[in-house]
């Protein structure tokens, strides 16, 4: 029998491997779209941190002075962390793995995380404080704020 951490690792790998959904995809360009109206910050999508073996958040968030691309030279697992970063849960995936994803990344030294779960339009944030669940609200972290009623209207 697979040790627990070995057995998340699988479904990991799995999962991160699956297709993100249509309200998935959606709901981060309205996060990006809100996010890109803060000229103090840089998010990015889709970016590998030098977490363990790689963990990749669906938004990750530096302040922009951090953020200077070289396009001769391209960086696979990013060192610096994020302040913010952000997971939107599929409907493949468990909201129970996602956060725990989360709280890794908090523990890593990113220090905030937003866990979006689409269905009950519910934000989870964890920090090292702790956590806290809004719906569908403005939502502030890090001097970051996103409007989710926004984000959740179509």
């Amino acid at each position: 029998m697979l040790e627990h951490t070995q057995r998340t690792d699988i479904i990991e790998k799995n999962q991160e491997k699956e297709m993100p959904s249509l309200n998935h995809s959606y709901i981060c360009a309205q996060l990006m779209r809100q996010l890109l109206q803060n000229e103090t910050i840089q998010p990015l999508p889709e970016l590998t941190l030098d977490i363990e073996n790689g963990m990749t958040p669906d938004i990750s968030i530096f302040p922009k002075e951090k953020i200077r691309p070289d396009f001769f030279e391209d960086i696979l697992k990013v060192k610096e962390l994020p302040i913010l970063a952000i997971e939107v849960v599929s409907p493949t995936q468990s909201i129970h793995t996602i956060i725990e994803k989360s709280k890794q990344m908090v523990n890593f030294g990113v220090k905030t995380v937003w866990t979006i779960e689409p269905c009950g339009r519910s934000i989870v944030v964890i920090n090292k404080q702790g956590k806290q669940l809004f719906h569908g609200e403005l939502v502030e972290s890090e001097g970051i704020k996103v409007d989710f009623s926004k984000v959740f209207s179509n």
